[in-house]
């Protein structure tokens, strides 16, 4: 290896060293446990090293001599230098640690469940960790009450919500652990006892003193997102693009869904995709009705050999016992991705608890809500199978460093923006994919519709949000008027658009992005094409964006 990679190698590794020391709750979910004891440092004097170390790094990198990098090496340094510009300006701006009080409830939670979720390390170690971010929880909240005087409503509203459902894994969920695990560590109750103290604290803060000073300033401003669009997606499109192109899309799968719910014998799209809730399974094969529609999506991938499918299997397990009184009030994921380094042989998969002492109307009432349309393509395909899972287990094994860990879900988002178009993307295409091959019904291949018809609307929102042209409620407006979101949904769609600026886009322009590539590929290989050989190719490069990975493909081909 020449001196130039050597060079830009060492750089790489001082980039990774930083990232996990600044983020140690990501280190954690990534599978890096040197840190498993610590929390970030969003004080002032934290915060303005973290922004010296990023400058630092930028300025290393452009100084770094003219080399010859490797096709994955080329593409870490894009990726990097891309982060470090967006963390620049996530730490300069009011959205992130000094202006949304969630941030700090997020990390401050998730840094002790990361802990738990799975069992990457004897439990006396991972409890020797949470004690330790538990006696810091006073401190970190703290720095969130300095920096934060002033914050939208939605934000703060979500914080709040946050704090209760801390308390209720700091009281309920950690005496099922002591009981259930057995955890004999004393300790363990007096940190947590200590920790709630500062969450009620912090709520009370956040309700007493923060709420009564709100603003409305929920857009990031027309240049972060361009940011976002060009150094983070890498998408050559621009912001007005972006929504002409989300509108047309918008309208294409409203039409659709108009046109053809007389298929169905419904007068409405609503009347047609209400008879999915038909379709679900009993109480009694609930639980096995995961496994098999999972057994069954790969089958059918393997018969139409659309990819490697990987031997990494998932167990789809009910929620455990000491989260489910917190769960419902925090970022609690059904399927969270593996960690990148260190993970488990099999992967749990928390799916929503039923028991047959409910009430027989609460039974029927959360079996329809997990119909068989919800756990296919929800639950199966999206998310556990071919979608998450699948591209996952080949993002691990990428030459690209930052492609291999840039998906893992972190406490409130994935570990790094750029694998946004790669990660959803390919989420919402496999499920179009699944759709070509038979494994849908007419009717979930209706519903696909409007899915697109959602996807299409958070693009439109993410730009017109962040731009200054839509407001919060006008952007929950826009989703039940143009999306068919319920109130409840709508609101929390928009206030996680307004927290994330950039994100929303990710999932259509995404998919529609690999289906172009794929149309590309299947020209310019010729009688050479065969999904498998794109599908693997295509997943070869890990969790970076599709538009990056579409220029080395079509790159290449280009070169014979």
């Amino acid at each position: 290896m020449n001196a130039g990679v050597s060079d830009f190698v060492g750089w790489l590794d001082s980039f990774f060293k930083a990232y996990y020391r600044r983020l140690p709750v990501n280190a954690t979910f990534i599978g890096i446990h040197e840190h498993d004891d610590q929390l970030p440092d969003f004080s002032e004097h934290g915060a303005g090293d973290t922004l010296a170390e990023m400058e630092m790094l930028l300025e290393g990198l452009h100084q770094l001599p003219p080399e010859r990098l490797s096709e994955a090496e080329a593409l870490d340094r894009k990726l990097a230098e891309g982060f470090l510009e967006i963390q620049q300006w996530e730490y300069s701006s009011q959205h992130f640690h000094r202006g949304n009080p969630s941030l700090y409830t997020g990390e401050a939670i998730f840094g002790i469940l990361s802990l738990f979720l799975t069992s990457f390390a004897p439990l006396d170690q991972r409890v020797a960790s949470a004690i330790a971010r538990m006696e810091a929880i006073p401190a970190f909240l703290a720095q969130g009450k300095a920096n934060i005087r002033r914050a939208p409503a939605a934000w703060t509203d979500r914080a709040i919500r946050e704090c209760t459902g801390a308390l209720a894994f700091l009281q309920d969920g950690v005496e099922r652990l002591i009981r259930n695990e057995p955890i004999t560590d004393l300790r363990f109750r007096r940190a947590a006892d200590k920790a709630s103290s500062a969450f009620a604290d912090f709520q009370h803060y956040l309700e007493g003193e923060l709420r009564p000073h709100v603003t409305e300033t929920y857009a990031c401003g027309e240049q972060a997102l361009d940011l976002m669009i060009h150094c983070g997606h890498f998408f050559a499109l621009d912001a007005e693009e972006v929504v002409r192109y989300a509108e047309e899309q918008l309208a294409e799968a409203q039409a659709y869904l108009d046109a053809h719910a007389a298929d169905f014998g419904a007068v409405t799209w609503r009347d047609a995709l209400a008879q999915l809730a038909d379709l679900h399974p009993t109480i009694e094969n609930y639980y096995d009705r995961y496994t098999e529609l999972w057994d069954t999506c790969r089958t059918t991938a393997e018969a139409h050999d659309l990819l490697t499918w990987p031997d990494f299997p998932i167990r789809y397990v009910p929620r455990p016992m000491w989260s489910r009184k917190a769960a419902p009030y925090l970022y609690f994921l059904f399927y969270r991705s593996p960690a990148a380094f260190n993970r488990p042989e099999v992967h749990d998969y928390l799916v929503t608890p039923i028991d047959a002492s409910l009430p027989v109307e609460e039974q029927e009432k959360l079996l329809r809500a997990n119909n068989d349309s919800v756990i296919k393509l929800n639950h199966v395909v999206h998310h556990g199978s071919i979608g998450h899972h699948v591209q996952n287990w080949h993002a691990f094994r990428a030459e690209s460093r930052i492609g291999r860990i840039a998906a893992v879900d972190c406490a409130s988002r994935i570990a790094m923006f750029c694998s946004g178009t790669m990660a959803e993307g390919w989420a919402c295409y496999a499920t179009s994919l699944m759709g070509e091959v038979g494994f849908l019904t007419p009717l979930e291949l209706y519903a696909e519709h409007q899915s697109r018809r959602r996807m299409s609307a958070r693009a439109v929102v993410d730009v017109r949000l962040h731009q200054d042209r839509m407001t919060l409620d006008e952007a929950a407006t826009f989703y039940e008027q143009r999306a068919g979101m319920n109130a409840q949904a709508a609101r929390g769609e928009a206030v996680k658009n307004s927290m994330f600026s950039g994100a929303a886009m990710m999932y259509l322009l995404g998919a529609d992005r690999i289906k172009q590539l794929r149309q590309e590929m299947a020209v310019q290989w010729g009688s050479a094409f065969s999904l498998r050989r794109f599908h693997d190719q295509f997943l070869s490069y890990g969790s970076v964006p599709v538009a990056l990975i579409a220029e080395e493909m079509k790159r290449k081909a280009d070169a014979g």
